[in-house]
């Protein structure tokens, strides 16, 4: 029961508990007059749940119980258990209350305390890092359990011990597939997590937001390190896990939110944020909003980010003034002769001091390195225009005329013809002379004011002379060019005449964008083209070249100069549009997983018709590589690109969305998705730009026959508008949020494929069951991240490449695979099996590259629990000739025959076939060529040599020498030990050797006999001894006049010969036990080693 009380006096009550949070807070502290107590039926002892100074912050208080406490007490059979669940929720509450200072490093010790309970309940590694921890409740069926939820770099991990019970969660991060925040009946605010099929519900938190924000960050940088190392090796802030802090993530949160938000280089870390007014000179009045402030960039958004915004780099600052120190005012002064005032700055002084440092500190060396730049700046005839500035600057550093184009192609292909005016120019013109009134109000360049007006101004179309200009203001590229002059010429010279996979894959698309312009049925757009895709290429070889870039490309070169257009790919590769172009694109999938989340919310009958959500995905995956350039005539679609570089992918997931609505009637007639894809091409091809000034030779739209579609005319103008009024409430940040929690999904989506087409094609060739397989899988895919979790730069991470066949994409070493032989081969309880793991290793790496797949890492368990006799015999006698077997010899006595993992990757990588040529061995190591280039030819002939891999003939294997036969006699004399059947099995030995002897020719007879007496059979199990046996030094070395060897098949007629050595050879394992011990011991193995 929870009552709300009002104290008045400090009377001690006989029989009355009162255990108050100001109390555990501050010992000092006075009881406060309004409390919220819980009783427990038939009980004098009250707890005070919550204290207030007032009516309304204890109403406040009373409320939150109501949501998060109170509904989920009917789950609870007893008083007692809510009682119980009451206290720990309400101790846990006041802990976390108190860790606060912690946030601010001012208390280490209580982080400290926790730290020591995470290593106790969860025995993780020592190099595993808490991040932090956080007072919850989980979800088990409808009964919280009420405990602590630690989160750190590869794990986040919950325990509870409450009412006997004890709880305990381990879920590392690249395990989940769905991470988000929830809300149903019982929990009014919950996180759900999804690993592995499996549903975890953690609720009642304090500061959910801030427990949900760090655990999407640690997730989705984990994903992108282990999955994803495309784009994460770019990414040198999150290199190191070990230096990951809360702070750290926070505050890379908002460094991400701003540079996106201002389209700035992703280098730009937020340093302050100071609330404060700017003045708007065109409105007349100061606007609220915040200032923020990094290494190079001033910026103002205004509360309503619609209303106004403001982005000044610190290079064109000329000078930082306090004004009007009554109100607080800071004067920011930038070339051109403007000024941008701000007011009520708190600790204003001293920002205007740290200002005047930073221009200084940016503006010297970018000014001071070349004498050249300095004077073009004092002479600069028009600053105001600094596209044209900065192009012009660059371009004049090198005598790049014969190599790069200084013309937009569209105005040498269609120049505007000024005397001649029809009604479409004349609109052209006054669209100009609106943009030309925005720019007298709100300036023009990198520092313009961005207000409502400027987006309706772009909604309606931008007119095509200023079309390049607007593009680099508004996407950012302006920045990246005046920060690198004469960079892309550079390049240009450099990567030109170069030959790799990209610049192969350009040549064969070059014909095919836009091939219908005329700018691109002449060498001068042909040639141009060519320029920006080989810089873009040599720039970012993680890119490289993707089809679609060509088509994008295309279209910045028709009104963008050459430079400018390779900057504009460079903002749209790299920044708009992340991880679109590379080899699984990524980014477009996240995307279109968004705009399925969005078609839901907005337009449900859609949903509800169609019976499968894929097929949204693969009809806009075109919309969203192309920005609808694809499927919409050209002079429809750069309008649509105008409103992609103002709002970014939110103005494309707008126009997807208002397409799919203009044709909601007739999709919900269609009875197929061929149907439904007529139905949106037949739309497309009717959408038209009216007021397009382009001559009708160019439009497409106009090329086509009235006859071919019987669809009325769409004015692409009116679409976009609509979408903005429908769909203009979709929020940057709700979009940002979709994008972070689509993409967990999408890469673990792409995992499941990967794994279902590694155990298509292998379990044709083992007999281990479905599940099984699936289990095995995933244990070799586990040891290959758990080699990665720790480690700086581990060259594991290098092992994982996505572009390789399925098969390739994941393989492990040989200290991996020591791992998973010792936790998984009936075998392991061998006294030497470090060696016979170094053994299995060599003899699967049949390409010498020191790994290997799961295939054959697959393969050699089944011929161990479900090979016959002469199966398993053969494994065990290749693994005691070359290549697999080396003499094996710690190089710490000490230890025995343990070998380090150093010792391991020594003898692994011992060469023991012929010598070949270095390329030949780069070849024969993997089908990947020198320079960028994928052999496709090499894995044509090893996928055809599997194919034609016959059975193994056991007359074709080699003979065994004496050396390796002596030590297959101490490898069998090892497996034995230990078996029910030991003596038996030794005599059993015995009877081999004499045997073998008797079969042996006479020409071919050994010089000491091999039957071994029982005090030599002792010996050779007692492995721990580094020397040999007695046996085996009697054994050898002979002359050489007596040297001996065995064939594999007087091996098998001896060993048939013995019941009990066949017995144990088919003797069933039970995998199943192995893989669940495996599955609760890989961790612990992991933390051992």
């Amino acid at each position: 029961m929870f009552v709300i009380k009002l104290t008045k006096t400090f009377s001690n009550t006989t029989g009355l508990l009162v255990g108050t949070l100001d109390a555990v807070l501050d010992s000092t502290s006075k009881v406060a007059p309004f409390r919220i107590l819980h009783q427990t039926p038939d009980s004098q002892v009250y707890w005070s749940i919550a204290c207030g100074a007032s009516r309304e912050e204890i109403t406040e208080h009373w409320d939150w119980l109501e949501h998060n406490v109170m509904k989920t007490l009917s789950v609870f059979d007893s008083n007692e258990d809510i009682t119980s669940f009451v206290q720990g929720k309400i101790r846990g509450l006041i802990a976390e209350e108190g860790k606060g200072s912690f946030v601010k490093e001012e208390d280490p010790e209580k982080f400290r305390e926790a730290l020591l309970k995470f290593e106790k309940c969860f025995g993780l590694p020592e190099q595993e890092k808490l991040v932090t921890y956080y007072s919850c409740s989980y979800w088990r069926g409808r009964v919280p359990c009420q405990g602590w939820l630690y989160l750190s770099t590869n794990f986040f991990s919950f325990y509870s011990f409450l009412l006997g019970a004890e709880i305990k969660l381990i879920i590392s991060w690249d395990e989940i597939s769905r991470l988000e925040k929830t809300s149903n009946v019982i929990l009014t605010e919950s996180i759900h997590v999804r690993s592995h099929g499996e549903d975890h519900y953690f609720s009642m938190f304090l500061h959910i937001n801030e427990t949900f924000l760090l655990m999407e960050q640690l997730a989705n940088y984990t994903v992108r390190r282990l999955f994803d190392k495309e784009t994460f090796e770019s990414d040198q802030i999150l290199h190191d896990p070990l230096q990951i802090t809360k702070r750290g993530l926070e505050s890379r949160a908002h460094s991400e939110q701003f540079s996106a938000f201002f389209r700035l280089p992703k280098e730009e870390t937020l340093q302050e944020v100071h609330e404060c007014f700017l003045w708007v000179p065109f409105c007349h009045f100061s606007t609220l909003g915040k200032m923020c402030i990094s290494e190079n960039y001033i910026c103002f958004a205004s509360q309503d980010g619609n209303l106004c915004s403001v982005i000044i780099p610190l290079r064109e600052v000329v000078g930082v003034d306090k004004a009007d120190p009554a109100n607080r005012g800071v004067s920011i002064s930038i070339k051109g002769k403007r000024a941008f005032r701000f007011t009520d700055v708190k600790d204003f002084e001293q920002l205007v001091a740290k200002l005047r440092l930073k221009c200084g500190a940016t503006s010297s060396p970018q000014h001071a390195a070349n004498p050249e730049v300095t004077a073009q700046v004092a002479v600069s005839p028009d600053p105001d225009n600094l596209v044209d500035y900065y192009e012009g600057r660059s371009m004049g550093q090198k005598d790049s005329s014969k190599t790069v184009s200084t013309e937009a192609l569209m105005t040498v292909f269609h120049p505007q013809d000024a005397e001649n005016l029809d009604s479409k120019m004349l609109k052209e013109k006054m669209k100009e002379q609106s943009w030309n009134i925005l720019f007298v109000e709100c300036g023009r360049g990198v520092s313009t004011f961005r207000t409502k007006k400027t987006r309706d101004l772009v909604v309606r179309g931008i007119p095509e002379t200023l079309r390049g200009e607007l593009w680099l203001l508004f996407s950012g590229a302006v920045n990246d060019m005046a920060t690198n002059p004469g960079y892309y010429t550079e390049v240009v010279e450099i990567s030109i005449g170069t030959s790799t996979l990209a610049t192969d894959e350009i040549e064969r698309d070059l014909r095919r964008s836009l091939p219908e312009h005329p700018a691109f049925q002449s060498d001068t757009g042909i040639s141009a083209l060519r320029r920006v895709l080989t810089a873009y290429a040599y720039r970012n070889p993680k890119i490289g070249y993707c089809q679609a870039m060509n088509i994008l490309t295309s279209v910045l070169l028709l009104y963008a100069k050459e430079e400018e257009a390779f900057w504009l790919l460079v903002a749209v590769c790299e920044r708009m549009l992340p991880d679109y172009f590379n080899r699984r694109i990524i980014g477009a999938l996240v995307d279109q997983a968004v705009f399925e989340e969005l078609i839901r919310d907005h337009l449900p009958q859609l949903t509800d018709h169609m019976t499968d959500m894929t097929f949204f995905s693969s009809v806009s995956l075109s919309w969203f590589l192309t920005l609808f350039i694809s499927v919409l005539p050209i002079e429809s679609a750069v309008n649509v690109v105008d409103c992609f570089f103002y709002d970014g992918i939110k103005a494309i997931l707008q126009l997807g969305l208002a397409v799919l609505d203009y044709n909601m009637d007739k999709l919900l007639t269609c009875k197929d998705d061929a149907e439904a894809v007529t139905v949106l091409n037949r739309f497309f091809d009717s959408v038209t730009n009216k007021d397009s000034p382009l001559p009708p030779a160019v439009q497409q739209a106009s090329n086509l026959s009235n006859a071919k579609s019987d669809h009325p005319k769409v004015d692409i103008t009116d679409l976009i508008r609509e979408a903005n009024e429908r769909y203009g409430d979709i929020r940057y940040e709700d979009v940002q949020s979709m994008r972070s929690r689509n993409r967990l999904y999408v890469i673990q989506t792409l995992e499941v494929t990967t794994k279902q087409n590694v155990l298509r094609v292998i379990c044709q060739d083992v007999k281990f069951s479905p599940s099984d397989l699936e289990e095995l899988y995933e244990l070799f895919k586990k040891e290959h991240f758990l080699s990665c979790y720790w480690s700086v730069n581990s060259p594991v991470l290098r092992h994982h490449d996505p572009s390789l066949p399925y098969l390739e994409q994941y393989r492990i070493d040989c200290q991996q695979f020591r791992v998973l032989y010792h936790l998984l081969s009936p075998w392991a309880h061998c006294a030497n099996k470090d060696s016979l793991a170094l053994w299995t290793f060599r003899l699967l790496d049949e390409n010498s590259d020191c790994l290997i797949n799961f295939k054959e890492f697959a393969c050699v368990l089944d011929i161990l629990y479900n090979g016959s006799f002469t199966d398993k015999l053969k494994l065990l006698f290749k693994l005691h000739i070359p290549p697999a077997f080396t003499e094996v010899e710690s190089l710490s006595p000490s230890k025995g025959i343990e070998l380090s993992k150093e010792e391991l990757i020594h003898f692994s990588q011992l060469t023991v076939s012929s010598p070949v040529d270095s390329q030949e061995a780069d070849a024969l190591k993997s089908p990947e060529k020198g320079k960028g280039k994928v052999d496709i030819q090499a894995y044509l002939k090893q996928w055809q040599d599997e194919l034609l891999k016959k059975e193994e003939n056991i007359k074709d294997l080699p003979r065994m020498n004496q050396s390796q036969f002596i030590q297959f006699s101490k490898t069998l004399y090892n497996l034995f030990h230990g078996d029910p059947e030991e003596e038996l099995l030794y005599r059993a030995i015995a009877g081999f050797g004499r045997r073998l002897q008797s079969s042996t020719s006479p020409g071919k007879s050994p010089a000491v006999a091999v039957e071994l007496t029982a005090e030599d059979q002792k010996k050779l199990q007692e492995e721990n001894e580094p020397q040999q046996p007695e046996s085996s030094k009697m054994q050898g070395p002979p002359s050489a006049d007596h040297e001996w060897s065995f064939a594999f098949e007087q091996i098998l007629a001896s060993l048939l010969n013995e019941p009990a050595l066949v017995r144990f050879f088919e003797k069933p394992s039970d995998l199943k036990a192995k893989v669940e011990n495996a599955k609760t011991s890989q961790l612990k193995a992991r933390s051992r080693l």
